[in-house]
């Protein structure tokens, strides 16, 4: 493993070697970066150009300034990047950390709500092949990934933003529209639950009924300008998460992991009233610091209760503590969702990454931050869905042709068992190819979703520097787009190894 991580190592810097003298080359000849100052009438125009000239070394030959740029590129290696400076003499090392953070930030968020909800959607759809739920999901998701990147912005903006805002200063929804949503819900329902006619029937009732009841009693509780959760709500929630997991690692009859679980709920229950006060107003760190403890902790109880299910006892009780120290910050993020209303009116905002001389505490400047990511993030996974469910449905649905397949259902086990413990594994190894490309792909795609929301990333350094004929963003946007496309399929190469260990040979 180690020889071959070498060998590709190698193969990637000749790679990037050879793609950023390209792209330098492309870049330099693409126009004359000193054509506005030529068309400037102001006095002092020869100091301007001169002044350029000396930021951008134009008195040198291209080669001499590829070579400087090369040089102080490969410092990355050892911590001291210089990437040089822009058009305007400002250096680009401190200009990529700021652009890189906020892009990584929105990226990373698209990647991870892609990847789970299109594996999962491509997994039921395989299950349920040629299926209403099958042709209607294969709809929609080609639908999403053929939209525009500018025109969905717009009606996110639209519809999700300008008119939400509206909404939300008088949160009103008739009877009417309760009933057609809850008719829409429950017809969604019964078709990702399946089942027999009558199960589907009382699916759809149970729906069509619930929904607009808990619609009109949010509206009498004025839910959306005064949102709450509650620890009963958490607990209900987090023991759903925790039996829900259990049945489809297991099976409810391991105790060895469903108490591990529940006993994790009881936990996250006792750090709600332990940590309430301290979470009123937190920092980052504090909040990260908890996200550790949600995965220590109950991975430690999972080990120590699960005997030979250690490893599902595991995973089973660091998904329900995840998911409770998660309903947890929500639950702190609905009580500040007032005062974030009367600091900020209109939350959802249409364009940048933040709001400028925001007032408020630690909770209003989180809110501000997610409200902000909320529209480009849903954009960036709507896109991406597609490719990770289409993928998986196609895996899946090979995977479930194998002979251990139809050997595994033969010795008479469950369905859920040779669905998630046989060919769900098997079925992973091309999509850690896909989600390998996928983020490398979206942080090149965010150059379009930043520029239509506004948004202070490496995408916007990007288009600057084509603009304005500069090399040095371009060349900062390359390297790390470039670096991280290769990083992740290396990444890529070593997860095969863990879901197939004949790969290792």
């Amino acid at each position: 493993m180690w020889k071959f991580i070498a060998k590709r190592l190698g193969s990637a810097i000749a790679v990037l070697f050879a793609a950023s003298l390209l792209l330098y080359v492309l870049v330099i000849n693409s126009g004359d970066p000193l054509k506005d100052l030529r068309e400037s009438n102001a006095d002092n125009r020869e100091y301007l150009m001169a002044q350029r000239m000396e930021y951008m070394n134009l008195d040198e030959p291209w080669y001499g300034r590829y070579w400087d740029w090369l040089t102080g590129a490969s410092k990355c290696l050892i911590g001291q990047c210089d990437l040089g400076r822009n058009i305007n003499g400002v250096e680009v090392s401190g200009l990529l950390a700021n652009a890189a953070s906020s892009t990584l930030r929105l990226v990373v968020l698209a990647t991870v709500i892609a990847a789970v909800l299109g594996i999962a959607i491509g997994v039921l759809t395989a299950i349920r092949q040629y299926s209403g739920l099958d042709y209607i999901v294969t709809f929609m998701t080609f639908l999403f990934f053929s939209l525009p990147v500018f025109w969905a912005a717009v009606l996110l903006k639209e519809y999700l933003a300008i008119s939400y805002n509206d909404w939300l200063a008088d949160p009103q929804i008739s009877v009417g529209t309760s009933i057609a949503i809850g008719i829409v819900v429950g017809l969604t329902l019964q078709m990702f639950l399946g089942g027999s006619l009558k199960r589907r029937g009382i699916t759809f009732i149970a729906a069509a009924v619930f929904v607009p009841l808990v619609l009109q009693y949010s509206l009498w509780l004025n839910f959306y300008r005064y949102p709450q959760m509650g620890p009963a709500i958490i607990v209900v929630l987090t023991a759903l998460v925790a039996l829900s997991a259990t049945t489809m690692s297991v099976g409810l009859k391991e105790k060895r992991v469903l108490y591990p679980a529940l006993i994790t709920v009881v936990l996250v229950l006792a750090m709600y009233y332990a940590t309430f006060y301290m979470l009123l107003e937190p920092n980052s760190w504090i909040l990260l610091f908890g996200l550790i403890l949600a995965v220590l902790i109950p991975a430690a109880i999972g080990r120590f209760m699960g005997g030979r299910l250690r490893k599902a006892a595991m995973s089973v009780s660091i998904a329900t503590g995840v998911v409770g120290a998660g309903l947890t910050i929500i639950d702190h993020m609905f009580r500040a969702w007032p005062g974030f209303l009367d600091v900020k009116g209109r939350p959802i905002a249409t364009i940048g990454s933040s709001t400028a001389n925001l007032e408020g505490g630690f909770w209003d400047h989180f809110l501000d931050n997610g409200t902000q990511l909320l529209m480009p993030t849903i954009l960036l996974a709507v896109i991406s869905l597609a490719s990770y469910s289409r993928y998986t449905r196609s895996s899946m649905l090979e995977v479930q042709r194998q002979d251990y397949i139809r050997t595994a259902r033969s010795k008479g086990l469950s369905e859920r068992t040779v669905i998630f413990r046989h060919a769900f594994r098997n079925a992973m190894i091309p999509i850690a190819t896909i989600a390998a490309f996928d983020f490398a792909g979206l942080i090149g795609g965010a150059v379009i979703t930043e520029r239509v929301f506004g948004w202070k990333g490496m995408g916007e350094m990007f288009a600057t520097g084509l603009d304005h004929v500069d090399p040095a963003p371009v060349m900062a946007f390359f390297l790390v787009t470039g670096t991280a496309a290769i990083l992740f399929n290396l990444l890529a190469d070593i997860v095969y190894a863990l879901l197939d260990p004949r790969i290792r040979v």
